[in-house]
């Protein structure tokens, strides 16, 4: 409990659950019952477990092999590793130890963040190993790992488990064990035989160091899979080949309304292009992209006048400067730079915008909304437009558009007098001014670039004006949110109110990009069922596209990492709390015509139900896979998460606002679970714009406020409860408080 949760406690009459998240609900795991079985030699345990161990491989390109790991056998058809081993949207395959080899048929359950998937394949009889109590191992237990580190297969090692630490995901296993590339997903061995962990990362400190995952975070994944087909699995980040065609190999992949690139292209330079489909305006026209690169020794940009094969333009940055090149051929022989430039308008390590017009005979290049090369060639013309990338950069690029004409860019402007004055005289630790917030909040995007590029100017105030910054964004998604929800019921857009939540934390979120993320999905799940279908096959047919099809699933080993509020990293990641899951629901089934699917708030569980104007309804439990539940389930649920029997209160459909109160509560639960308490007042504040009378969340508001400096705001915060005489609070105290603060 963190101090402040504490310290609440002190002026609450009664216990209030709104600073808890959703409590993540118990999983019953498949723990492998073990006998005490006595020690066995390393040479003992590796003749008996390496016929269980496996090597997987996930291709590249064409029938390349492009990586290599471990893997071992948890039941029968299914295999254990890491989540990186197999990498994502790649064809997978396994290799047995008696050299039989199987393609993957679906991903049966994986967890990203704690680096866990299983994989299975069409094999019988196999062996699994058993799976021990990774809880109960101690450091100093011997223990042996077996796995194919640098492709040499079998290689058995033993060590001794030097700690346990504490990651930001996970606990993991540290063993004075080496991992070599290989290695990862191997089962970690105590002397009985038993899988403690799987093998996963290497100590950049030291060769012969390295950790594991325990097994125990395995085990709520093999008792509730997430399973997808390998068919969707290859889906997964990848490019729509309607927008978007690579060529010369690479990685191009797709994430959060951003296409990434990663790895060395097969033409010339390491040269790889990444060409849009949709026809290209003529007989001039105008096209852009927002890149970054990981290297700036490194070179990614735009392509255009592309013919699909060796010819186009590039115009990208690299070793710093920005260069216009013709390539009329394969080799560099047949490449022309047509011109150089070092400019002051590119920003090294930054996102930067480029954009060329190309005309007749003519090439305009503009960086960051500036005219750096301007040259008359007509060596090429027709053709298509895209991104490009040489060798070995790994780079990232959003906001690409074609047009005949685009907009320009707008212009940056600078403060009036007034502001200027106030931003320049910004003391450290001063309790931002409101009235300064409000001015700059109308053009939000624009100011927070201009007090951010300030900041990178005047040292001295950057703390203070990135402070500024943030408060002017969240201060946007403050009042956005507050108009979102400042509707009728009806016409309340849930899927953009959620997103504003995410938004709080992510300013770069692209609402466009999850809108059409949303309607794919609706457009897939609309094929599943007849048109005449009756609304409930139309639902038991959303959640099999849902839960079975697509592998969205119930977050089960990291249930309360703050991605799960996030519905845009639900939608990427396939995985989410209750909550998350049923908004996404619910628009899907408005989307698929039914409109009539409310959320239920269950204490500490949120579910759906199905509630036609006429005739009984039907509770979902989106967090179990669309699980069809009765009254009685539900009542089970509210005892099992308050200890008391469920109410008629809990069974009401909530409103919008309701949901996005629950789930901004929430994301305070979380942070005051864990975090540093001062990081989640933006939270607070977007809570009580929501709901002003969250007497509980104010409160608590003050107190972190004062732990802040921020004397003037938790005063503020003390009167409104005083005025308004809460309820459950000890005025007296408040008193004192507040006193306290006028020292």
């Amino acid at each position: 409990m963190s101090r402040a949760t504490v310290i609440v406690a002190l002026f609450v009459s009664a216990a209030s659950p709104m600073f808890a998240a959703e409590k993540s609900p118990a999983t019953q795991t498949n723990t492998t019952a073990t006998t005490k079985v006595a020690a066995r030699s390393v040479e003992e345990i590796a003749a008996t477990a390496r016929a269980s161990v496996v090597t997987v491989l996930h291709g590249g390109r064409g029938n390349a092999i492009d990586g290599t790991g471990t893997g071992f056998v948890v039941g029968d058809g299914l295999i254990a590793t890491s989540f990186h081993v197999i990498g994502e949207a790649r064809p997978i395959s396994v290799q047995l130890a008696d050299g039989k080899k199987f393609d993957v048929t679906e991903i049966h359950a994986w967890d990203r963040k704690l680096d866990l998937a299983v994989l299975r394949i069409a094999a019988k009889d196999l062996k699994p190993l058993p799976l021990g109590d990774s809880d109960k191992l101690a450091q100093g237990n011997a223990v042996v790992a077996i796995g194919n580190p640098l492709g040499l297969r079998g290689s058995v090692v033993a060590g001794v488990v030097s700690a346990r630490r504490e990651f930001e995901f996970s606990e993991m296993i540290q063993v004075a064990i080496p991992v070599e590339p290989g290695n990862s997903g191997g089962p970690l061995l105590d002397l009985q035989g038993h899988v403690q962990g799987l093998m996963t990362l290497k100590s950049t400190l030291t060769p012969n160091l390295g950790f594991a995952m325990p097994v125990n975070a395995l085990k709520p994944l093999l008792a509730k899979p997430n399973p997808v087909p390998m068919s969707r699995w290859l889906t997964i980040g990848a490019l729509n080949p309607v927008d978007w065609q690579s060529i010369f190999d690479a990685r191009w992949s797709q994430r959060a309304g951003r296409i990434l690139v990663e790895g060395t292209g097969k033409g010339f330079g390491g040269r790889s292009l990444c060409l849009f489909q949709r026809p290209v305006p003529t007989p001039s026209y105008e096209v852009t992209a927002t890149v970054k690169l990981d290297d700036e020794a490194g070179a990614a940009g735009l392509a255009f006048a592309a013919d699909g094969a060796d010819k186009h333009y590039g115009f990208y940055p690299t070793a710093g400067k920005i260069r216009l090149t013709r390539f009329d051929g394969s080799t560099v022989f047949q490449w022309t730079i047509l011109r150089e430039v070092a400019t002051p308008h590119y920003r090294p390590g930054e996102w930067n915008t480029l954009k060329v017009r190309h005309e007749k005979g003519k090439i305009f290049g503009y960086v960051n909304g500036q005219l750096v090369i301007e040259i008359e060639d007509d060596g090429l013309f027709s053709g298509k437009v895209g991104l490009a990338k040489f060798r070995n950069t790994k780079a990232e690029f959003k906001q690409f558009q074609v047009a005949e004409k685009l907009p320009a860019n707008e212009a940056p402007v600078a403060f009036n007098a007034g502001l200027e004055q106030q931003i320049g005289t910004l003391a450290s630790g001063a309790a931002l001014d409101p009235v300064l917030i409000g001015a700059l909040q109308g053009k939000s995007d624009v100011n927070q670039n201009l007090l951010r590029e300030r900041a990178q100017r005047m040292e001295k105030q950057a703390a203070q004006l990135r402070r500024l910054a943030a408060a002017v964004h969240q201060s946007g998604v403050q009042a956005e949110l507050l108009r979102t929800l400042d509707q009728p019921e009806e016409k309340i857009d849930l899927f953009h109110a959620a997103l504003l939540v995410a938004k709080l934390d992510n300013a770069e979120l692209d609402f466009a990009h999850y809108r059409r993320e949303l309607d794919e999905l609706a457009k897939q799940a609309s094929t599943k069922s007849p048109k005449d279908a009756t609304p409930i096959t139309r639902l038991d047919a959303l959640s099999k596209f849902l839960f079975t099809e697509s592998g969205f699933h119930g977050s089960r080993g990291d249930y309360y990492n703050r991605a799960n509020s996030y519905l845009n990293e639900v939608i990427d990641d396939r995985e989410g709390i209750p909550i998350t899951l049923a908004v996404l629901y619910m628009e899907l089934a408005r989307r698929i015509g039914v409109p009539e699917v409310v959320g239920i708030p269950l204490p500490s569980h949120f579910i759906v139900e199905y509630r036609p104007k006429a005739g009984g309804g039907q509770l979902i439990d989106v967090y179990e896979g669309g699980k069809k539940l009765s009254k009685a389930d539900a009542g089970e649920i509210a005892r099992t998460n308050t200890g008391g029997a469920l109410r008629e209160e809990h069974l009401k459909p909530t409103t919008k606002r309701e949901i996005i109160t629950r789930m901004l509560r929430n994301l305070i639960g979380i942070t005051n679970g864990g975090e540093t308490p001062q990081g989640g007042i933006h939270y607070l504040d977007a809570l009580i714009a929501v709901s002003p009378d969250a007497a509980a969340e104010r409160l608590n508001r003050a107190l972190l406020r004062a732990q802040s400096g921020d004397k003037t705001g938790a005063k503020d915060d003390i009167t409104w409860l005083l005025d308004h005489d809460a309820p459950g609070l000890d005025s007296n105290r408040l008193r004192e408080l507040y006193r306290s603060l006028a020292n």
